[in-house]
């Protein structure tokens, strides 16, 4: 067995939760001791800690609750005894929080968030079985310098590549297009690819004044325009295919831009680039020469949470651009 510590912070999530017969609904209720004490093989992995952070549904997660949560994490590893830490966490937000961290996160000791889609009001909850592989991912040696991991039913995920891709299915978890980075198996954890390099926003605060838009046939640019008389911080747009738009967008990008507002362009497709291939009224080319910056890969919510960190450093658009490249 492992002598050096894993600690699991548990956040809330469906997998603190338990059937109210009174409220006639699921709420949260499981501390993270009592979920622990459900799991008896732990002990047989390594030392446990447990450090209670929160117990809220996933959609109450804040921006700002994840950096008072990448501090702690920060604290926790700086421990010459710890191993590495578990983030018990809610699935509806779980992919936001661990790319957070993975941007934030100093440690090259890893970070594991786990969860559950069913609760244990449920004939077969997952929670204590994803708890048990993010731990033995969490202890295994291989396990150094492959940043935030999300682990869920057996599978390992860089931080950067997965999404919640279903809204009740146990093998909701996935990274399109790349895969997994490794699995657990019933008597190992193993890592099949390396993690692509790690990209870092160091910094002690949150710029949350970001907004993300997501755009479909015949949108125009009526939020758009209404986040730019607001003056916010920083506007994601989740565009179509390669990042083309509908032109009646334009006119709300050109005058965020024009107030020095930054534009970050995603596409709402869940796998493949943002590129300027495209040139008429609306595509991505003449989106670029705009001054309006690509995402690359990373879905809208991803794009608005690199931006959030991003502008604590600056909120010059070209160097922000420099942190999407």
């Amino acid at each position: 067995m492992n002598t050096s510590k894993v600690v699991i912070i548990s956040t809330g999530g469906t997998i603190a939760m338990r059937y109210d017969p009174v409220r006639k609904g699921i709420f949260p209720a499981v501390t993270g001791q009592e979920l622990v004490e459900a799991i008896p093989p732990l002990v047989e992995v390594c030392p446990i800690e447990v450090y209670e952070f929160s117990n809220i549904p996933s959609p109450h997660m804040t921006p700002e609750l994840m950096l008072k949560l990448a501090q702690k994490v920060e604290e926790i590893l700086g421990g010459e005894d710890i191993r590495g830490v578990v983030i018990t966490h809610g699935t509806d937000t779980l992919e936001e929080t661990a790319y957070f961290l993975s941007l934030i996160l100093k440690s090259n000791k890893p970070v594991c968030l786990t969860a559950a889609m069913r609760s244990s009001a449920e004939i077969s909850p997952d929670g204590p079985k994803n708890i048990l592989d993010a731990v033995r991912a969490a202890a295994a040696p291989e396990a150094s310098g492959k940043g935030v991991m999300v682990v869920m039913n057996q599978e390992i995920h860089s931080a950067r590549d997965v999404t919640k891709t279903h809204t009740a299915s146990t093998d909701t978890f996935k990274s399109p297009f790349w895969g997994p980075i490794g699995y657990v198996d019933e008597d190992r954890v193993l890592f099949q690819r390396e993690v692509r390099k790690l990209d870092k926003i160091i910094t002690d605060r949150i710029v949350e004044d970001v907004y993300l838009v997501k755009l479909a046939a015949g949108s125009d640019d009526f939020l758009i325009q209404a986040l730019v008389d607001k003056g916010v911080k920083g506007i994601v747009v989740e565009g179509l295919g390669r990042g083309n738009i509908p032109p009646a967008v334009i006119p709300g990008i050109k005058r965020a831009i024009y107030k020095n507002i930054p534009v970050v362009l995603a596409t709402r497709v869940p796998m493949g680039r943002v590129l300027d291939i495209y040139g008429y009224e609306g595509g991505a080319k003449p989106l670029k020469e705009m001054g309006v910056i690509f995402a690359g890969e990373l879905s809208g919510q991803k794009a608005r949470i690199k931006l959030m960190l991003a502008l604590t450093k600056t909120n010059d658009p070209q160097q922000i651009a420099k942190y999407f490249n």
